[in-house]
């Protein structure tokens, strides 16, 4: 049986303060042993993702960016050529000013503000803010302005998703998509999805086996279908320690059976 692993990671894999995923060595070490495929699946860019890739010795499993937009494949650039940020840009210069004074993307500052918000190094921030098809921001106006920000924005075709941090601006393709893709390409018979996000919702459902990781920093996951039968589940420990404990729970069930 053939099970791959979806993960989200600010908040999931990695630490809400620090971005570090040691809490997670033990489980991570435990699905390389097995040869058990981890697709980390976040609203972070091919560049930063291809880097923590690399510290987590992923091997070949691709890599699902900004928020299902894109997926990379270890050796492979990421889409080129795509000008869904340029044209998430542009609708955002052409809303109502009052609505656009809302809304602080990430095109709206520099490195070093993008730094500020996340807690990034410099350098990271950088490659944060290399986006080719997604935007995320912070919203200031309150949530009643919010809605007619999105509303508006909607009849544009453009979503905005809350994830642990940010209000992201995207054309609607989400992470579930993007894992029945991967899926598909690594013959997976059962997926496991772990998040802890609104914006991971889509990809915890279609997972044969979901986990909200518990984060007391973002947006409350709300209740969600599968939860009374158990094929959705949620982690008492938060980020790494939660994420650790959820993946060595489902490997321990899946030796059993």
């Amino acid at each position: 049986m053939r099970l791959v692993v979806f993960s989200d990671l600010d908040g999931t894999l990695l630490d809400h303060d620090t971005y570090s995923f040691n809490a997670a060595i033990m489980a991570l070490n435990a699905l390389k042993l097995k040869d058990i495929p981890l697709v980390l699946a976040s609203s972070k860019t091919a560049d930063e993702i291809r880097v923590l890739h690399g510290q987590m010795g992923l091997g070949a499993a691709p890599m699902i960016v900004e928020n299902g937009a894109g997926v990379v494949w270890p050796g492979q650039e990421a889409s080129a050529g795509t000008d869904d940020y340029s044209r998430l840009r542009d609708a955002l210069a052409a809303l109502p000013a009052d609505l656009r004074a809302g809304f602080r993307g990430f095109g709206d500052m520099t490195d070093q503000g993008v730094a500020d918000v996340t807690g990034l190094a410099p350098e990271a921030a950088a490659m944060a803010r290399k986006r080719q098809h997604s935007e995320p921001g912070l919203w200031a106006l309150g949530p009643a302005k919010e809605q007619i920000f999105i509303a508006v924005l909607a009849d544009q075709g453009i979503t905005a998703r809350r994830g642990g941090r940010f209000l992201t601006l995207s054309f609607g393709r989400t992470k579930a998509d993007a894992m029945a893709e991967v899926a598909q390409a690594l013959k997976a018979d059962v997926t496991m999805a772990l998040g802890d996000a609104p914006n991971d919702t889509e990809m915890l459902l279609a997972a044969d086996y979901g986990v909200i990781i518990r984060n007391d920093h973002g947006t409350p996951m709300p209740p969600l279908a599968g939860e009374d039968s158990g094929t959705v589940t949620r982690t008492h420990l938060t980020g790494p320690a939660g994420w650790n404990q959820a993946v060595l729970h489902r490997l321990d069930n899946l030796t059993r059976s």
